[in-house]
């Protein structure tokens, strides 16, 4: 119980609600104007002096960006991004993909009827929150193109003024908000009004002549626009079958012009935007991020709602999850392409990557039993089961390294993961603590740990981009600890200090023994937890039974099904204070943990909740995570049952020699089994855990069969409760 209270206790003081800094968001001056030009489709690496010589004069006079345009589907249709940006939320309209409706004239304006149908859908609900917005605060709304009529429309589907075309629009300055769509880039990609499934259908001539043609369309705006207009613009959807990030630009008052730097747009070689130098790629200027992804350089579609607000001097809605963009540290298109790069590498790499570690997983399991189920090469089997558990932890640690800068970027990947895997495997074989059966197990364990603790703390640059992390391409996560590393952050702390445990009972200190695995405990849930470092929901409710039940054990106290259910319980506590106290702190500081309070509150948070208990069940027949599961499971069971048959006897003889190891084996499967009920990623979490626990204990086994003889084997009936 005291433990208990510490975890509560420690929770209220880090989570305390803190002032929020003061970033350099969207402020425009009150009365402002500004302009949201809308390119689906639009890549940085669409963009170079002599294609498109406007495009690159606005980047040297603006802050540089990705967008990442994920809504609901793994691909977003222009559809789906222009009522993103006019419901300020994640919104899809379902099969009817392709370009958004064609709005209805109305004297000078236009209505949107589908706007009013789109209300009564699950992806839809908040359609029309911006223009609804604009025309709370007394101002109009002006659109050219069809998007921008969507994006614009308010909740009745109104459109003040309306054009299909710049031409049309004959007052550019009557309305405070303005919004023009230019579709130039995507059409030609739509089929029967989809997007195609090969992202090869345009060819690379095909795709510069379109990049010219959208360049003259944003020209024909910009030579519209009243002096002082605030400029937005953003690349708000897919081409294709691959997501991608896409172009974001800023230009407001304060960034300085960089034209006439060599290089940069509008320079020597591209006077008068009309020619070219051949120069590689914009200047450098000051980056786009927003709190939403916490990061310089990104920004999601959601957040171009409240900065369009915001620069128009008007309040966003408390309905909009997104958060207006702010200025960073300078940042070159070159950083921005290298960034997408990146990101679809890696997502391109991931379904092959996790098959193949499938494939070695089930594949050591089995060459695991034939051998040792004939007592053969049984050092060969231990330090196997050491390498493989090497191979997650590298494929962070790779990100120490500027792979991403190779011209072989996925070769590059694969094969730092791979040295990254023989080195800690190296150290954790060849280290003093070799002599130990337990020290490889801890070293690997702690290595893990540390590079997911360091991680967390330096704001997860390992996670971000890396084949068992996230991508801004996928969209599911930008910051803090996803799934995946959470499985294996829980395991290793688990297992690292079940191992030091161990010793400390061996010395005759249990109670200090159960007062570290509660204490490091403690501290990596909150680390998992604490929003803006960890902002893990699930995460927390996963971990805090795994540590209870690791402490129980150690203390050499049963656990009951009813503790356990109190345990979880308690996570769901644990992580409710959390998320309410981050809900307290004002909104520009909040994480998605505060945000999903709010849409407790208002009633709003059912199809997120729908969303995420889907894509859970969807990963439980998962062919690249349920063998995993499946192969280390009956593994590990059959070798406590069946002894003498499956694993000689190495797994019995581990635990009879370092009972506290079954303690970090057991809570460890508790906070998989827990976090993959409770998490979206589903499978994959318990796989995790499986694939790092069940070779370090395999390891043990074998080294500990390995010593002298003697010492006496626990009963079946006493390895697990």
């Amino acid at each position: 119980m005291r433990w208990v209270l510490l975890l509560v206790a420690s929770a209220l003081w880090w989570s305390l609600p803190v002032a929020a800094r003061a970033d350099d968001t969207a402020s425009g001056e009150a009365g402002g104007r500004v302009a949201f030009i809308g390119v689906p489709g639009l890549l940085w690496d669409d963009i170079d002096p002599r294609d498109t010589p406007r495009l690159w004069e606005l980047a040297g006079q603006s802050g540089l960006g990705s967008v990442s345009v994920k809504t609901v589907g793994t691909v977003t249709c222009p559809y789906d991004g222009w009522l993103t940006v006019s419901a300020g939320v994640r919104s899809a309209v379902g099969r009817r993909c392709g370009l958004p409706p064609e709005p209805i004239a109305q004297g000078q304006g236009a209505i949107v009827p589908e706007v009013r149908e789109l209300l009564g859908t699950r992806d839809g609900t908040y359609a029309g929150t911006l223009g609804t917005a604009v025309h709370a605060a007394g101002e109009c709304t002006a659109a050219v193109g069809r998007g921008a009529a969507l994006a614009l429309a308010d909740k009745a589907g109104q459109v003040d003024l309306y054009a299909s075309e710049p031409a049309g629009l004959g007052d550019w300055a009557r309305c405070r908000v303005l919004a023009v769509d230019v579709a130039a880039l995507v059409e030609p990609y739509l089929e029967d009004g989809r997007l195609p499934q090969d992202p090869e259908a345009i060819s690379p001539e095909r795709r510069r002549d379109l990049a010219r043609q959208a360049d003259s369309e944003v020209a024909a705006v910009l030579d519209r626009l009243p002096a002082g207009t605030e400029i937005v613009l953003a690349g708000i959807g897919d081409h294709g079958s691959v997501p991608h990030l896409r172009v974001a630009m800023w230009k407001r008052p304060g960034i300085t012009d960089r034209a006439g730097g060599a290089g940069s747009p509008g320079g020597e070689g591209a006077a008068g935007g009309t020619g070219g130098s051949g120069g590689s790629s914009p200047g450098e200027g000051p980056s786009i991020g927003t709190n939403s992804t916490r990061r310089d350089d990104l920004v999601v579609l959601p957040d171009i709602t409240p900065t369009i607000l915001t620069a128009a001097g008007l309040a966003p809605p408390a309905t909009v999850v997104g958060l207006p963009w702010r200025l960073g540290d300078p940042i070159t298109p070159a950083d921005l392409v290298r960034a997408d790069t990146a990101g679809v590498s890696v997502r391109g790499t991931t379904g092959v990557f996790f098959t193949a570690f499938a494939v070695l997983q089930v594949g050591f399991y089995a060459v695991a039993y034939f051998l040792m189920s004939r007592r053969r090469r049984l050092g060969l089997v231990g330090t196997a089961a050491i390498v493989l558990a090497c191979v997650p932890v590298s494929t962070y640690a790779v990100n120490l390294l500027p792979w991403d800068r190779s011209p072989y970027v996925v070769v590059t990947l694969i094969g730092g993961v791979l040295a990254g895997t023989a080195l800690i495997a190296a150290v954790a074989l060849l280290g003093p603590w070799r002599r130990d059966p337990l020290g490889p197990p801890a070293a690997v364990a702690a290595i893990t740990a540390a590079v997911l603790a360091g991680d967390l703390l330096t704001g997860t640059t390992l996670q971000f981009n890396s084949l068992m992390g996230y991508t801004a391409v996928v969209g599911g996560r930008y910051y803090g600890l996803a799934n995946i590393p959470f499985a294996l952050l829980a395991t290793a702390v688990l297992m690292v200090t079940a191992i030091a445990a161990e010793l400390l009972v061996r010395a005759g200190h249990r109670r200090p023994a159960v007062a570290g695995v509660a204490g490091l405990g403690v501290a990596a849930t909150l680390l998992a937890g604490w929003p803006g470092v960890g902002s893990d929901f699930g995460g927390v409710i996963a971990f805090v039974p795994g540590i209870a039940v690791t402490a129980l054990l150690v203390a050499g106290r049963k656990v009951s099904v009813l503790k356990l259910a109190a345990f979880c319980v308690l996570g769901g506590v644990l992580v409710s204070v959390i998320a309410v106290l981050d809900h307290l702190r004002p909104p520009a500081a909040q994480t998605h943990l505060g945000r999903f309070v709010g849409q407790v509150l208002d009633g709003t948070f059912l199809p997120m909740i729908a969303r995420k208990l889907g894509a859970m069940l969807n990963t439980l027949l998962s062919p690249n995570l349920m063998p995993i599961v499946l192969a280390g499971l009956a593994f590990l069971i059959f070798a406590v049952l069946r002894p003498g048959q499956v694993s000689a006897g190495v797994v019995p003889r581990a635990f009879a020699q370092a009972p506290m190891l079954r303690a970090g084996l057991v809570g460890a499967l508790v906070s998989g089994v827990v976090g993959m009920l409770v998490n979206d990623s589903g499978t994959a979490v318990l796989s995790m855990a499986v694939a790092l626990a069940v070779p370090l204990v395999l390891h043990a086994g074998v080294r500990s069969s390995e010593s002298p003889a003697g010492e006496a084997e626990r009963p079946r009936s006493e390895i697990f409760f």
